[in-house]
């Protein structure tokens, strides 16, 4: 037969084997995520989550730290607004227009802070420099104890706090010169009147601003921004109620104490101790230290140490009992959270960030607290298992 006869033979015809099954795209694919699906392909995955996480927060910590002029009222004014945001509601509530109720409240609170600038300006100001010298020959007379403990201590670490301590002292953030500089510049002045216009309307169109946020959200993720917007004001607020009123208790508690010990600038330590209130943590200490530190001069070593008793006890009385009534779960945090904001604030915007730093965690994690329910939080922030101390 001629080639066209020729029957052709099948497919795979001679071989000896099955033949392989071409390789899918599919397959492919399937094959790469493997490597993504082990161990260290997990571990690559959440480290460029973190790192891009990380960087999102870098970029807005960069920009803050340039925009402090307007990031720094508009917390204040955020805090604040939180603050009295409940006697706002209660003069509207009272038949007052929302422009009346909200000029009532933003005037009354103008009227407190300038009452407390004034009482610092005159308490603390005019005397800060007596108050100053006298802390130092206290920190000077306490080097002379410390040299007579049994356990050693170099003259190098006594003269490294010293300078520490001369150096905050004596510093232009501290003490009449800063104050009356801050408050004669124009950074200053735009700042607050940024802070006034911003409060204001949050006064007033706080709620409403807030619904023109969650426009784009619907559903469960509405709920949610509603339900984290309230749980996060209350915390603010509850945070600056509860602080200002701790404050006012230990002001007057260490301040009679002092009285009775007869330790003079009675007045100026007791406003020291009212402002450094709004600083947890190291604010009492640093009050107490600095009390002490005159009383030592002032009186003597055994009316110093009562000194340090009366800081302590009041503290203490007020950490179990006054705290817990006053704030409840506003400030649920760990102390070493605390910490570690009162670093960050500090280290990104001065005394203004110390204080700011604690309200604003306290804030974040009860809204992480609420997010998936009024009482559920997050899933990764939910209890997995036990725990055992």
């Amino acid at each position: 037969m001629g080639l066209l006869g020729r029957r052709t033979p099948p497919a795979g015809a001679g071989r000896t084997g099955p033949e392989p099954p071409a390789e899918r795209p599919a397959d492919a694919r399937h094959g790469a995520s493997l490597l993504w699906a082990d161990g260290f392909g997990r571990v690559g995955t959440r480290a460029v989550q973190l790192l891009a996480v990380v960087t999102v927060i870098a970029v807005f910590g960069f920009v803050g730290t340039r925009l402090t002029l307007v990031v720094i009222p508009v917390l204040i004014a955020l805090v604040l607004a939180a603050a009295i945001s409940p006697l706002v509601s209660f003069l509207r509530r009272r038949g007052l227009p929302a422009l009346l109720a909200t000029w009532t409240s933003l005037l009354t609170l103008v009227a407190l802070l300038s009452a407390v600038v004034w009482l610092v300006v005159r308490a603390v100001v005019g005397q800060w420099d007596e108050l100053r010298d006298q802390a130092l020959d206290g920190f000077s007379s306490l080097q002379a104890y410390i040299q007579d403990l049994p356990f050693e201590i170099t003259e190098e670490q006594i003269t490294s706090v010293r300078e520490s301590a001369l150096n905050l002292l004596r510093s232009d953030a501290v003490g009449s010169g800063a104050i009356a500089g801050v408050s004669q510049t124009a950074d200053f002045v735009a700042g607050f009147f940024i802070m006034v216009v911003v409060l204001f309307f949050f006064l007033k169109d706080g709620p409403a601003m807030w619904e023109f946020l969650l426009r784009p959200f619907e559903g469960e993720r509405y709920e949610r921004g509603r339900r984290v917007g309230t749980a996060t004001l209350r915390t603010l607020g509850g945070y600056v109620r509860g602080t200002a009123i701790v404050a006012v208790v230990d002001a007057v508690g260490i301040g009679i104490g002092l009285a009775i010990v007869g330790v003079p600038l009675v007045i100026p330590l007791s406003v020291l101790v009212f402002l450094l209130a709004f600083i947890p943590l190291v604010g009492a200490t640093l009050a107490g230290i600095l009390a002490a530190l005159v009383t030592l001069v002032a009186v003597g070593p055994l009316e110093a140490l009562v000194v340090v008793a009366i800081v302590v006890v009041v503290n203490q009385l007020e950490g179990d009992f006054l705290q817990p009534v006053v704030m409840g779960r506003t400030l649920s945090l760990h102390p070493l959270v605390i910490l570690f904001s009162l670093t960050a604030g500090t280290v990104l915007a001065g005394i203004t960030g110390a204080v700011l730093a604690v309200p604003i965690a306290a804030s974040i994690w009860r809204a992480i607290q609420v997010w998936d329910g009024p009482d559920l939080p997050a899933r990764f922030a939910r209890r997995k298992r036990p725990e055992t101390a």
